[in-house]
């Protein structure tokens, strides 16, 4: 004959006395490093508005800056007359040239002006070489540039859809002085 099984799972479980306690200990020292933390950013708080009294504020900081005198080193004001050349350049008349210029099966890469001998560097790659003497026939039609002609150009094998790489120079006349 089997013993009847006794199940009851209404008893609760005797609970250890001594896991209340570590619990509550571990509460107040989180507690106590909390408040250790928050005494310390107060104080840091304090000291910087402190500091920032001292100093008057940003609006005082920001009229010291402004009441310095501001003195240009020769470099940067030989720069900014550089950029401001460069961007009185007649770019419209030079971009107008190379866009109205058909440029079948040619990639244009780089357009690199000198401002001061009134040239312009342009680099591309092409699928043929045909392609390129075609390119740069049309470009000394177009009515900005003049003396254009081949700088160099470099048939590359395994270069994909564009094998021929090719740089043309020509005079800018508008940026001439």
């Amino acid at each position: 004959m089997m013993n009847a099984l006794e199940l009851d799972f209404c008893r609760a479980k005797p609970a250890s006395p001594w896991a209340g306690w570590l619990l509550l200990a571990v509460a107040l020292v989180f507690i106590g490093d909390l408040a250790l933390s928050y005494r310390d950013l107060r104080a840091s708080i304090a000291s910087s508005e402190a500091r920032l009294a001292e100093l008057g504020g940003p609006a005082a900081a920001a009229r010291r800056a402004a009441a310095r005198p501001q003195t240009a080193a020769p470099e940067e004001i030989a720069f900014a007359r550089e950029t401001i050349a460069r961007l009185s350049m007649p770019w419209s008349s030079l971009f107008g040239a190379l866009e109205s210029v058909p440029a079948e099966n040619v990639a244009l890469l780089a357009i690199e002006p000198d401002r001061e001998s009134g040239t312009v560097l342009i680099s591309g790659e092409a699928k043929t070489y045909v392609a390129v003497l075609n390119y740069v026939q049309a470009l000394r039609r177009a009515r900005p540039l003049r003396d254009v002609h081949l700088a160099k150009h470099e048939a590359r094998e395994n270069a994909g859809p564009n094998p021929v790489a090719f740089s043309v120079s020509a005079r800018w006349k508008e940026s001439q002085p």
